[in-house]
């Protein structure tokens, strides 16, 4: 009996368990379920309370009480097998006096229909209850909610809001006006008004500068018959110096013995005598020294003012003065100032034969081929030497030199004080007689005779120091442009030419030795470097080699060069630049100047290369030193470096050594053709040097001799006014102011001397 009681206890435990277990079990027919079910099956989140607000508004209202206990069929613990299986589910029976509790939710999946139970054979001790009538349960129920995505929700919930503030804004009094923030300013309504300000135009965009258009070139005869030419007139102004400096010179002497005190007959004490034969001495000097007249007259007819001109106008004035001596009996009596207009009439000439003179030079040394080798063109960098051609040289060098446009700007106001002067010394006064002799004393102080010199005295020794080396510049204005920015541009065989540089060995690891030696040469060819292109021309022909075609080529900072080679990637460089691009160097090799070459980052030879500085490249580099003009080194060949040149050449030797794309696009220049500022016809950097030195010292050589000429003009002139205002004609006789005029001319030698000597 006990055992029958505890049977039927651990029935009921084992019926609870299977009702636990088999109760939740899923239908074969609906294994899936969507995120909603899981959510509302699982979920207590607030999107999912959310989704459960929104489900209940959109379901219909629920039956009622009794409604739904009709509809719900009884609860029995009969068997009710699944939709769509044939396992059987037991549900748990209920103990009496307790409700049902259901633990699904609301938003469940619709029920499939229900199969009337099997009847299964009666079990003896079991109690067996009477199975429902067969009932559609699920016809009066409503239909399943839809499910819906958080997106919608939100979208809803927005719609609401935005729903709300507009019945809001509807039913606010319209007179009430809206409140403002504390940064923000009430909106104006538009009105037929005028605008307060005028809005400003849009500025258009500032355009770029155009390039600088190349400077036109006129017609131009062959440099030989310009240099016929030149040599025709400059032996027709020199002809000319020798009788008018003896005119001067006789002329000085009588008036110095006279000074002195010796008594000469017919001529002491003959005042009209004097007069007379210094009225002579002027006219004959002034038609010898016509071409003075001719060239400061020119250049007036082309708003110039020059030296010559107050020369000239100094001689004319004077003249007119030995006339007014002769013929008015009220001018002081003092000795005219013949000697020193005869003095700046000769060293006009003078001025003007020795600018014929350099332009003679310059042309024959321009014109001794048709083509010259090189020519010297200015760069933004400086001074670059290119391949040569003479069309311009000639118009550049009759351009207008620095002197001349000084002159231009201040010998107008010095000629005007002179005028001014001489009425304030003469009719201020009242000495009317002697305007003649007082305007003729100040031209002859203003008129320096350094002031025709101060250009073409300079110019004629640096041409004929350039004529000897071999080259020529056009005048002013290729001696301005090569020079203005003190540097000039140096190649691999300016520094190095041909013949200094040699191949000491050549050492193979691995390739046959014409084949290392083509790759080299196809290399160093396609490199540009000249220097190594004609190294490896003369070993490729040794060897029998010959040059292949490269792609891909480039340039290493590092110091090297590389391309493809039929499929093969070469390289060729210093051993640094080997390093660098991890190829693996023997290390019993220690080359400071060696090439090595590798195929496929495995080495493949060693060039051993020696450099040999030449006497000639070392003395031209010490002169660019002295005269501050910077090389810039623009080379191809890796081995060529700021060290090497310490090593090789003097001590003090400094270059600029700019980055590889600056050195590319500076030797680049060397092929171009740019204006011919100067004209080289040696090889070599020492002639190179020469000119670009030269066209400095030229232009610091005029400028300083026109400074000096000026400053002796204006000085003249001063001093000159303040004794003919005083009436004080006896400090300022002739061969004084002669003396005065010859002072300032020595330190004007003493500059053009020091232009042709470097």
């Amino acid at each position: 009996m006990a055992q029958k009681d505890d049977k039927r206890e651990y029935d009921d435990v084992m019926d609870e368990a299977r009702w636990m277990t088999e109760g939740a079990a899923v239908p074969l027919n609906d294994p899936d379920f969507s995120l909603e079910e899981i959510l509302a099956e699982y979920g207590g989140s607030r999107e999912q309370k959310l989704m459960r607000d929104v489900e209940r508004a959109a379901e219909p209202e629920p039956p009622a009480v009794e409604e739904r206990q009709r509809l719900e069929p009884e609860k029995t613990d009969e068997e009710i097998p699944p939709a769509g299986g044939t396992e059987k589910v037991r549900t748990k029976p209920e103990p009496q006096g307790e409700k049902v509790r259901t633990s699904q939710p609301k938003a469940e999946t619709v029920r499939p229909e229900p199969k009337p139970p099997e009847q299964e054979p009666p079990h003896t001790g079991s109690k067996q209850t009477p199975s429902p009538p067969e009932q559609d349960l699920t016809a009066d129920l409503p239909e399943p909610p839809r499910p819906v995505s958080m997106e919608d929700v939100v979208g809803r919930t927005v719609d609401a809001v935005r729903q709300e503030q507009k019945q809001r804004r509807e039913a606010r009094p319209s007179d009430r006006r809206p409140r403002r923030g504390l940064f923000t300013r009430k909106r104006m309504e538009p009105q037929d008004t005028e605008e307060l300000y005028q809005r400003p135009e849009r500025m258009p965009e500032p355009e770029l500068p155009p390039e600088p258009e190349e400077e036109p070139i006129g017609p131009e005869p062959p440099l030989s018959e310009a240099a016929t030419d030149t040599r025709l007139r400059e032996k027709q102004r020199r002809k000319a110096l020798t009788p008018s400096a003896v005119i001067t010179a006789a002329l000085a002497a009588v008036l110095l013995a006279d000074s002195r005190g010796y008594v000469l007959p017919l001529w002491t004490g003959n005042a009209r005598l004097q007069t007379a034969v210094q009225l002579a001495a002027v006219l004959l000097v002034s038609l010898l020294c016509r071409n003075v007249f001719q060239r400061g007259f020119g250049l007036l007819t082309r708003r110039r003012w020059s030296g010559e001109l107050l020369a000239s106008v100094s001689a004319i004035i004077t003249g007119l003065d030995c006339c007014a001596r002769l013929l008015l009996p009220d001018r002081t009596d003092a000795a005219p100032y013949a000697l020193t207009a005869c003095a700046a009439l000769l060293f006009a000439q003078w001025g003007i034969a020795q600018s014929e003179k350099a332009l003679f030079d310059t042309y024959r040394a321009a014109s001794i081929t048709e083509t010259p080798p090189y020519l010297v063109t200015n760069t933004p960098q400086g001074a670059c030497k290119q391949r040569g051609r003479v069309e311009g040289f000639y118009t550049d060098s009759i351009q207008d030199d620095l002197s001349l446009m000084w002159q231009t700007l201040l010998v107008p106001v010095i000629f005007m004080g002179t005028i001014v002067f001489a009425g304030l010394s003469s009719l201020g006064q009242g000495r009317k007689a002697d305007l003649l002799l007082c305007w003729s004393a100040i031209l002859s102080a203003s008129a320096s005779l350094a002031l025709p010199l101060s250009w073409s005295l300079p110019w004629s020794k640096l041409a004929k120091r350039l004529q000897k080396a071999g080259c020529a510049v056009a005048g002013w204005a290729g001696a301005e442009a090569i020079t203005r920015k003190r540097a000039m541009i140096l190649t691999d065989l300016d520094l190095f030419p041909p013949g200094s540089v040699h191949l000491n060995g050549i050492k193979v690891y691995g390739e046959e030795l014409p084949h290392a030696v083509s790759y080299a040469a196809s290399l160093a060819r396609e490199s540009g470097s000249g220097l190594l292109a004609r190294l490896f021309e003369g070993a490729l022909r040794s060897e029998g080699g010959r040059y292949y075609k490269l792609n891909d080529f480039s340039f290493y900072e590092e110091g090297g060069c590389s391309a493809n080679i039929r499929g093969e990637t070469v390289m060729l460089g210093t051993a640094s630049f080997m390093r660098k691009m991890e190829v693996r160097l023997p290390g019993n090799i220690n080359l400071k100047t060696g090439l090595y070459l590798s195929v496929d980052r495995q080495l493949a030879a060693v060039f051993a290369v020696k450099y040999t500085a030449a006497d000639n490249v070392d003395w031209a580099l010490r002169m660019l030193k002295r005269n501050h003009v910077t090389p810039i080194l623009a080379s191809r060949d890796p081995n060529i470096t700021p060290a090497l040149i310490k090593r090789k050449f003097s001590k003090g030797i400094k270059v600029e050594y700019p980055p590889l794309a600056g050195r590319l696009a500076l030797s680049e220049q060397e092929d171009g053709r740019g204006r011919p500022r100067a004209l080289l016809l040696r090889e070599g950097l020492l002639p190179y040097a020469d000119t670009v030195v030269g066209a400095r010292r030229l232009r610091r050589g005029v400028r300083g001799c026109t400074i000096l000429a000026l400053l002796g003009s204006i000085a003249g002139t001063l001093l000159a006014y303040y004794l003919a205002f005083r009436g004080d004609f006896a400090l300022m006789r002739p061969l004084t102011l002669l003396e005065f005029q010859l002072l300032w001319v020595i330190p004007v030698l003493l500059l053009s001397d020091w232009t042709g000597r470097y």
